[in-house]
């Protein structure tokens, strides 16, 4: 019996798929349980016009994110921290603070889609991986500088002296 497959199925094949199953596997199994279907000229032609349908969809998402991608490439978050006495910064930079920078840039992104293992918790210039489709990654430059701290000198207005 020949069946198109509506989906993966283990050991036998993936979604799209036309296989040779013996008659009471497709009957009993594959049909009801909605993982198959004949495989007449009539469903092959529906079937491949849902498929070119579905590729459509894909392929504008894949042409957005690419868009998007180029947009991220351009931008470049910066973050001022303060810092102890050997370089490591108060806090951390977080995939939410990278995705807070990016949208006060005008580029709207989802946290889940950075791929930062850790925070970071250096001085330095990062370049975080976001993963915007399954084909499309882009890195974003993250910079962590030293916030200018202000001595105790320079805050306290000039003395002014008295002529004698």
């Amino acid at each position: 019996m020949k069946l198109l497959l509506k989906e993966d199925v283990h050991g036998l094949g993936s979604c799209g798929d036309e296989v040779e199953v013996k008659t009471g596997y497709g009957k009993n199994f594959l049909i009801p349980n909605g993982h198959a279907i004949e495989a007449t000229p009539k469903n092959l032609k529906q079937f491949n016009h849902q498929k070119s349908i579905v590729q459509g969809r894909l392929k504008k998402i894949k042409i957005v994110a690419e868009a998007q991608a180029l947009e991220i490439k351009k931008a470049l978050c910066i973050f001022k921290k303060k810092t102890g006495d050997n370089g490591k910064i108060f806090g951390s930079v977080t995939t939410q603070d990278i995705s807070e920078s990016l949208r006060s840039n005008g580029i709207e992104l989802d946290r889940r889609k950075l791929q930062l293992k850790e925070p970071i918790k250096s001085l330095g210039d990062f370049d975080v991986s976001v993963k915007l489709h399954p084909d499309v990654t882009v890195a974003v430059k993250v910079s962590v500088v030293q916030e200018e701290v202000k001595s105790k000198e320079s805050s306290e207005p000039p003395k002014e002296e008295t002529p004698s």
